[in-house]
């Protein structure tokens, strides 16, 4: 069983976990200094969002330049220093790899557009009108008109499918796919343990197409794949396609030609909230059963109940967004593009049952868990900041100045931190959790300490069970002899399962053992049970 196919994964933005020089920024002395309150909540790998010289107008995702690090951050050694600090705590390391588009103030731009007979024009998607591609979407609705941008400099239109200051890649020049590779070369050399893979359907383009999933997309991440096979067994690739499950299941790749060694199952997360926002559990079956069979060994899930971006809501029905904007964001401010801005303990409007019942679902379906920092403790959003900013600020460590994130004048701090009378630091921190064993904390730290002593419940096969009120959420996951029943009530009201005659149960997160006939669940309430 591959390390990655049972990890809990926990994903930060240096920036806003911990500053360790004062600067208001966070940056690799302050995760160092961090890595013990990881090691203590039970995580097995960080997902570290982009640390590379960049003007931030993405948050790090428009990057400047692929072979440095960002001077808020620290310095190439200190990268060093703390992928060698991560190893010595038993934990691994993955960072994200943008492969489809860089920053306008990349190197490789600036020439490409300072003369149409420039070496590095073909590094980007150029053409003299903004007609071609025009079957393809616009993903940032908000603020981008065109896939087509005009750039003065060469009297030309660049192809970009996220903001117009991130120029895509052009893939079918061969030298960007050997420069890529030669990243990738430069971080795994460096230790790490693999990539997050950002934005990967979008590589090539294609007239009379979407220019997503095409052909030529796949054969190039088959050759990323088998680069790091061949050179760095052991390290993972994690993609990030924002696609159906027929579309996604294509980025595991095929026994001859593996692409993915894990990615993102984004349409179930939506589907979570939308069960509980229903009371009903068919959104959810109906995506499981609609995702096909793994085609390869070794491969795996991702899910996640939120992370960096919107909740995205472009794997749903256009009825079913209405229905989730209208009762997780009746505020249009909460809304950007096609999602919601919003953190999970806001969506649940602070309701600790319903909190707890998200990470229930989340740890006892199948695939590896992925944590979003902050959202152990309970944090809260600022929909008041730009774009996607508002779930990206300061992690709350105590309740000292600036939340114990930083001992810089807080004016000076990258975002402000949550101040409000029910998310504000004052309240919710990490040393305040840490103090009360009833605390949130305590409760998703024990929910990942028991996913760790029962790893099948990563990779077991699932069954449902149907023949229950709709707001009941039970299912099956067996491998051989090993049996469990996660039972999750998505309803206030209290909710009887019966449970198969002449068969005991154990409750493996309570340690109850002596369920035989019948379980009562409260409102929103939760049980792990396994098989004796």
């Amino acid at each position: 069983m591959a390390w990655y196919t049972t990890a809990i994964f926990y994903e930060l933005p240096l920036r806003a976990f911990a500053d360790g020089n004062g600067d208001g920024h966070g940056d690799f002395i302050g995760l160092r200094d961090k890595l013990d309150y990881l090691k203590w909540l039970g995580v097995d790998c960080i997902w570290l969002l982009p640390v590379y010289p960049s003007p931030l107008n993405d948050d790090g995702y428009d990057i400047a330049s692929f072979y440095g690090i960002h001077e808020n951050f620290g310095l190439l050694e200190d990268f060093k220093m703390t992928v060698d600090a991560i190893h010595d705590k038993g934990l691994r390391i993955i960072a994200d790899l943008v492969v489809n588009h860089t920053s306008d103030e990349h190197p490789w731009f600036k020439e490409a557009r300072r003369s149409k007979d420039s070496a590095w024009r073909d590094y980007y998607v150029w053409n003299d009108n903004d007609e071609p591609y025009s079957d393809a979407r616009i993903i940032f609705l908000d603020t981008e008109e065109s896939n087509w941008a005009y750039d003065e400099q060469s009297d030309s239109y660049y192809w970009h499918r996220f903001y117009s200051s991130q120029p895509d890649l052009n893939y079918d020049n061969p030298k960007v796919q050997d420069e890529m590779i030669n990243i990738m070369k430069f971080w795994l050399d460096l230790g790490i343990d693999g990539f997050r893979v950002d934005a990967v359907p979008y590589l090539f383009e294609r007239e009379g197409t979407i220019c997503e999933n095409l052909p030529e997309t796949h054969d190039y991440l088959a050759r990323m794949r088998k680069f790091v096979d061949d050179n760095y067994p052991g390290r993972v690739l994690l993609g990030e396609a924002n696609q159906w499950p027929e579309d996604v299941i294509e980025y595991f790749g095929t026994p001859e030609a593996p692409e993915f060694h894990m990615n993102f199952h984004f349409p179930v997360m939506p589907r979570l909230y939308m069960a509980l926002a229903q009371g009903d559990r068919s959104s959810i079956i109906d995506i499981m059963n609609r995702t096909p069979d793994m085609p390869v060994e070794n491969a795996q899930w991702a899910t996640f109940l939120r992370n960096h971006d919107e909740l995205t809501l472009e794997m749903v029905t256009e009825e079913e967004r209405q229905f989730m904007w209208e009762f997780y964001s009746p505020d249009p401010e909460q809304r950007m593009n096609l999602g919601i801005r919003r953190r999970l303990a806001p969506l649940m409007d602070n309701d600790r049952d319903k909190i707890e019942l998200m990470h229930s679902m989340l740890f006892t379906l199948p695939g590896t868990t992925v944590l979003y920092y902050g959202d152990e403790i309970g944090m809260g959003d600022n929909i008041k900041l730009f774009d996607r900013n508002g779930v990206r600020t300061p992690m709350q460590w105590d309740d000292s100045k600036n939340a114990g994130f930083s001992d810089a004048d807080p004016d000076t701090l990258f975002a402000p931190v949550i101040n409000d009378t029910i998310f504000g630091y004052q309240q919710v921190n990490v040393e305040a959790a840490q103090a009360d064993e009833s605390s949130l904390l305590y409760a998703v730290r024990h929910m990942i300490a028991t996913r760790k002593e029962h790893l099948v419940l990563a990779t077991a096969s699932i069954d449902w069970i149907e023949d229950l009120p709709d707001h009941a959420l039970c299912f099956w996951r067996r491998e051989g002899e090993t049996v469990y029943l996660s039972l999750n009530n998505l309803s206030e009201d209290d909710l009887t399962i019966p449970l198969p005659e002449g068969q005991l149960f154990t409750d493996i997160l309570s340690g109850q053992n002596d369920f035989t006939e019948s379980v009562t669940l409260g409102r929103y309430g939760y049980r792990w049970l396994q098989l004796q």
